[in-house]
């Protein structure tokens, strides 16, 4: 709750662009990057006498994502038609779904603020993408690239269960994170494969009736959802506390500036005339095909990080981070079963090789290291081949050259020193050099033998073995 007095209420609604082969309801191509408007046909054009056909694909998608959000999937499919007029819009009208959305009322366990919280899912519907405005500086124009238009989008509506920005942000990471573990969509929002749009109202705390709410656009990341979301109730609060009224409007998140600026008056469903989309024929879902996809939807990420806590003895903070990228976890469980200790493993991968992967901005199958070579070179550091320092080493080289980690070992010559009688001679040596250190062992102190070993690997940077040096100083310093 706020110091004013007000309360934050937020609902969200997010656009993910599914990562089909072809386009909702042609067989063009759904790609990102191409030359602007070269995959476009009759039917994404909106051309006079071509029609859709839905794209089979694009349904089983859509109720994946439903049964991970544990919604009540409609088993009635009925496509509408959303009427407004844009440029990027060549139809006049976008195919969506109105009464009928794939999935109903659901929800998803969001951590935050050091608890699990659930957020309402109101629905998720299919639709059909727009196209893309260009804005050109140069030519002072305003261009339209309709490569993106057709593209499959599930529209996935919250109820307005957060109540702080930061719940906002948490709630975006857990969905994108779901969303990505279901493989149906890269969610990019780089290339706007995953968009969000907030809606945003205040009341006074303790009410239970809405308050008139605006809808921020134009957030190209979670943390501008979450600094747009606090501008926008700093003004709300503000024109309150001035006696002033809040006007139902979609405005425009403009980052360079903080601030928002009013785009149009919010719509209301009303507005679109909505009615039955007449080229598409509605048709049923059978239970059989829901529980086929259902046989198809990977264990989810809530689901995982606790198994992993449990079956491997792991804290819940490591298998959290574990479960963060699928692929990551994938590598993680491939490496924990060709029998290296869970836990060496995963301070291995949660702590140098995470540094590898931030260091390089890139998900783990981007490298050429390979859940055996990290296991081989884990156990070389714990079977004293080399030291630790150099385990990372040679990781930070493994990675780009996919190279053997023995055949790095010897080429860079990081092998330690095991052999006391290879060591022999340096001990004597410190040991004559330090005698009230060899004093401090022999009164009752041997944690004083820390700085001979230290001394030890001065000499020896890199090569000794700094196990085998405490050993023998302890058994030198014993028998003289």
């Amino acid at each position: 709750m706020s110091l004013t007095g007000f309360e934050t209420v937020i609902g969200l609604e997010v656009h993910l662009q599914l990562n089909t082969a072809t386009k909702i309801f042609c067989g063009c191509r759904n790609v990102f990057g191409e030359d602007a408007n070269t995959s476009v046909c009759p039917v994404c054009l909106g051309l006079p006498g071509s029609l859709p056909v839905f794209n089979r694909k694009v349904l089983v998608s859509g109720i994946k994502v439903g049964l991970a959000l544990n919604c009540a999937i409609n088993t009635f499919v009925k496509f509408d038609r959303k009427n407004y007029y844009y440029p990027d819009l060549p139809k006049g009208y976008q195919i969506s779904q109105f009464d009928f959305p794939i999935a109903g009322k659901g929800f998803l366990p969001v951590l935050t603020d050091g608890k699990e919280k659930r957020i309402g899912i109101t629905r998720a519907h299919i639709e059909e993408d727009a196209g893309k405005l260009i804005h050109d500086d140069v030519q002072n124009a305003t261009l339209v690239d309709y490569n993106r238009t057709g593209t499959p989008l599930i529209e996935i509506v919250s109820e307005p269960d957060m109540r702080s920005p930061q719940e906002a942000f948490d709630y975006l990471t857990t969905l994108k994170l779901l969303l990505q573990y279901l493989d149906v969509s890269d969610c990019d929002m780089e290339k706007g494969s995953l968009r969000c749009d907030a809606n945003v109202s205040i009341r006074p705390a303790g009410e239970t009736k809405l308050g008139t709410k605006t809808e921020l656009k134009n957030m190209n990341s979670f943390s501008a959802v979450k600094r747009a979301i606090e501008h926008e109730v700093k003004r709300q609060t503000g024109l309150l506390l001035a006696g002033e009224k809040i006007v139902q409007q979609t405005l425009l998140w403009n980052e360079d500036k903080g601030i928002t600026t009013p785009m149009r008056s919010k719509e209301q469903a009303h507005d679109y005339r909505y009615f039955p989309e007449p080229d598409l024929v509605p048709f049923t879902v059978t239970s059989e095909e829901i529980e086929r996809v259902c046989q198809d939807v990977p264990e989810l990420p809530n689901a995982r990080l606790h198994r992993f806590a449990e079956q491997y003895s792991i804290s819940e903070y490591d298998a959290r981070i574990l479960v963060q990228d699928r692929v990551f976890a994938d590598f993680f469980e491939a490496a924990a079963g060709m029998g290296i200790e869970a836990k060496k493993l995963c301070n291995w991968m949660n702590s140098p090789l995470m540094k590898e992967l931030n260091d390089r901005k890139c998900r783990i199958n981007a490298l050429k290291l390979t859940p055996a070579a990290l296991v081989a070179l884990i156990t070389r550091v714990e079977d004293g081949t080399i030291s630790n320092l150099s385990g990372k080493e040679v990781l930070a080289d493994i990675v780009i050259s996919g190279t053997a980690v023995d055949d790095l070992i010897k080429t860079k010559g990081l092998a330690q020193i095991s052999d006391d009688s290879a060591l022999e001679s340096v001990v004597d040596a410190i040991l004559g050099e330090n005698p009230q250190v060899v004093e401090q062992i022999r009164s009752g102190k041997p944690g004083a033998a820390g700085f001979l070993v230290g001394q030890a690997m001065k000499r020896l940077p890199g090569k000794a073995n700094p196990k085998k040096l405490n050993e023998l100083i302890q058994r030198r310093v014993t028998n003289v």
